[in-house]
């Protein structure tokens, strides 16, 4: 029996064929990489492959790195293996890595969303035989309101806390999520002050976005300078030091997790904005069908459940073990900007 193209190992998902891994999590000697966030993209990679607009994302995250960048679509081989990326649509530059060998296709997606934000480089679905999928947000209960009515909802909340004199203080992840809650703020409201690890990342990225104005806030910024506009943070700054000079404030969270009233009662957070960088149930059902592809493979998320219903609508469906998960890793970002405010 032949060895699958793609093969799930202790560094991460490699392709023997190539001797190169995707998004490995432990160092490696050829790392082609679907996205910036820190769980996909990790240091010590001899030679990192990646979207060219991923390119100055990873590196100001890793530093000085041997990395190769490609545009969409650009086919690149390796040891008789074709490899090429195309839109994810999770953030800015996110990728699914298609493989194909001998006529055999496997796409990864890494992380991935269906809605257009504005910001990303729309998903595009793409044909293979084996589609190995997250399912982050893989249960029925989650189903996004559409954005437009999301943002409304946001500028309302701040609109009304600006009467009443109160700084809002907006929790999302300091690449991407941030950045997409910033291209729609409406700045006829107030202003936009950020945390220290968004603004950094929001500066690696306006060469490609055109972003409303901010400002960095500091150890001079002045409570009076806040009261009435809005700072975007990362969750890590929710209860540290940094966020007490912002009283009197009201806090809120963009995530897909604020679909559970729970999980915004243990965040010890105000207000809930359910809007998510990954896809609802129904998107991750869309995207497979039209993948035409009969084996999937789910790697981070509800993974038992969505492959227990993938296997009733008759896919030959597994789970894999990886070690994805971008909230375990965005708190240590943010803190070293937080130290620094």
């Amino acid at each position: 029996m032949k060895s699958p193209l793609l093969q799930f190992t202790s560094n991460g998902i490699y392709c023997e064929k190539a001797q190169v891994y995707l998004d490995p999590w432990k160092p490696v000697n050829k790392a082609i990489i679907s996205h910036g966030h820190a769980d996909h993209s990790r240091y010590g990679h001899k030679q990192y492959i990646t979207h060219q607009r991923n390119v100055p994302i990873i590196s100001h995250r890793l530093g000085e790195i041997n990395v190769v960048g490609k545009d969409w679509g650009e086919t690149f081989t390796i040891n008789n293996v074709k490899f090429s990326l195309h839109p994810a649509g999770h953030i800015i530059g996110s990728s699914q890595i298609r493989v194909e060998h001998k006529g055999e296709v496997w796409v990864f997606t890494g992380d991935y969303k269906t809605e257009i934000d504005g910001i990303s480089t729309p998903y595009e679905p793409i044909k293979c035989d084996t589609f190995i999928t997250e399912c982050t947000f893989g249960l029925p209960a989650f189903k996004w309101t559409p954005q437009v009515e999301v943002f409304e909802n946001i500028n309302n909340w701040w609109a009304e806390n600006r009467a009443e004199g109160k700084t809002s203080i907006l929790f999302g992840y300091s690449l991407g999520k941030a950045q997409r809650l910033l291209k729609h703020l409406n700045t006829d409201i107030g202003d936009i002050y950020t945390h220290g690890a968004i603004e950094n990342m929001t500066e690696v990225l306006r060469p490609f976005v055109d972003f409303p104005k901010t400002t960095l806030i500091t150890k001079e910024t002045k409570k009076e300078q806040l009261l009435g506009n809005i700072v975007l943070a990362p969750p890590s700054a929710h209860g540290s030091t940094w966020i007490r000079k912002m009283v009197p404030y009201v806090t809120a969270s963009a995530s897909g997790w604020m679909t559970f009233r729970g999980a915004r009662r243990r965040r010890a957070i105000d207000k809930g904005f359910v809007l998510s960088d990954h896809c609802d149930w129904p998107g991750l059902l869309e995207s497979i069908e039209a993948t035409g592809a009969e084996k999937i493979i789910c790697t981070h998320g509800y993974t038992d459940i969505f492959s227990k219903y993938l296997r009733e609508q008759g896919y030959d469906a597994r789970t894999e073990a990886t070690q994805y998960g971008e909230e375990e890793t965005e708190a240590a970002l943010a803190s070293k900007a937080t130290a620094t405010a």
